[in-house]
């Protein structure tokens, strides 16, 4: 699979690397940086969750595409935990791999905030949960998705596509008014209880965070 993908990327003009270990990518990764890093979860040594985590606690923050077997919700749960930016279920159309890519290759490699915090929200990336002042607010995977795009941009207008991409992957066969309903599910988990109003609508637009996060 690895040798088709780099003959896909050859095919476009992108040049990669395989590494068929950990241990091997993590050797590469300390003598050569890269733009975007495509990890599959199986490997002999040790599994591409554990090797993200392991790169990221190292400071190595080059985006990482994960690559995992076909299944549920978990494995983006697991991945967001581990510090990956995104996940295809196998099989998956090369196409997809390749936007996802381009769109990767343009994002910095800086290190993340441990905490994104935005007014009485804080939110923390790696481990994945979201607290509203002192009370923790559990969410889904996908719910926590848009929550994280919200946050890393207080005060801007985010549309349906910037938070599809977000939250979904590429071609997932969604409904028209798919972001409208999870939008209204956060409401219900990070405003209502609290008495506050946080995520706004620009109408014809898109949706946004107020940047005092709705204190």
């Amino acid at each position: 699979m690895a040798a088709g993908i780099r003959r896909g990327l050859r095919s476009v003009n992108v040049t990669g690397d395989i590494a068929s270990t950990s241990r091997g990518a993590c050797a590469m990764l300390a003598d050569t940086p890269y733009d975007v890093i495509v990890l599959d979860v199986i490997l002999p040594d040790a599994d591409g969750f554990t090797t993200c985590r392991q790169l990221r606690s190292a400071g190595e923050w080059t985006p990482i595409i994960m690559l995992t077997p076909r299944g549920g919700i978990d494995h983006r749960i697991r991945g967001l935990h581990a510090g990956a930016d995104y996940y295809l279920s196998k099989p998956f159309a090369f196409s997809d791999l390749l936007t996802r890519l381009r769109i990767l290759a343009r994002r910095d490699s800086a290190e993340r905030p441990a905490m994104i915090k935005v007014g009485s929200l804080r939110l923390d990336p790696t481990a994945a949960r979201v607290w509203r002042g002192e009370q923790e607010i559990r969410l889904s995977a996908r719910e926590f998705g848009m929550l994280e795009a919200f946050m890393r941009s207080p005060g801007q207008v985010l549309g349906h596509h910037q938070l599809l991409d977000a939250a979904w992957n590429l071609g997932h066969d969604y409904r028209s008014n798919v972001i409208e309903v999870y939008v209204r599910y956060l409401r219900e988990k990070i405003d209502r209880p609290f008495g506050v109003r946080s995520l706004e609508t620009v109408r014809g637009l898109g949706y946004r965070l107020r940047r005092d996060g709705g204190k």
